[in-house]
């Protein structure tokens, strides 16, 4: 029996904008953070739109400088359908390199490592192919976004 292979098709460019970061503070396995969206781009030819304002990662930042990723917020496409997102990832690296970026520095997303799951609903037919299809994406962190490229998995 052959099994498929997985490949990657890429389906859009995702900017997500970020507002200050609030500090819950320690918890039981490290500093939960919740980091507010304010809104962004999703740029690709078969889903582009905005993200609106109003969802947050409620992110967990351990004690080995490791972050776990826990967002959810809301797109609208240029024709109209609401598309929730839910991604769920892991972001760390060297010591040095992460003291830049939560620093807010510039720092070269190949210095670290940055990737989600992405899950994504819809109830409009025109996207319900969204509904039942794999996500991943790679990320980047900047003082003010992330930005993320999207992966179907086939």
């Amino acid at each position: 029996m052959d099994i498929p292979e997985l490949g990657l098709d890429r389906l859009a460019r995702v900017s997500v904008e970020l507002d200050e970061i609030l500090t819950v503070g320690p918890i039981h396995g490290g500093v939960r953070r919740v980091v507010p969206i304010t809104g962004g781009r999703i740029d690709g030819d078969r889903l582009s739109g905005e993200i609106l304002p109003g969802g947050a990662d409620w992110q967990l930042v351990h004690d080995d400088g490791s972050t776990t990723i826990d967002t959810r917020y809301t797109a609208r496409t240029h024709d109209g359908a609401l598309v929730y997102l839910a991604t769920s990832g892991v972001r760390h690296g060297p010591e040095d390199v992460l003291r830049r970026l939560f620093g807010g520095e510039p720092v070269d997303p190949r210095e670290y490592y940055f990737r989600i799951g992405v899950r994504l609903e819809t109830g409009d037919e025109r996207y319900s192919w969204l509904n039942r299809t794999v996500f991943v994406a790679s990320a980047a962190r900047f003082a003010d976004a992330v930005v993320y490229d999207l992966y179907a998995l086939r």
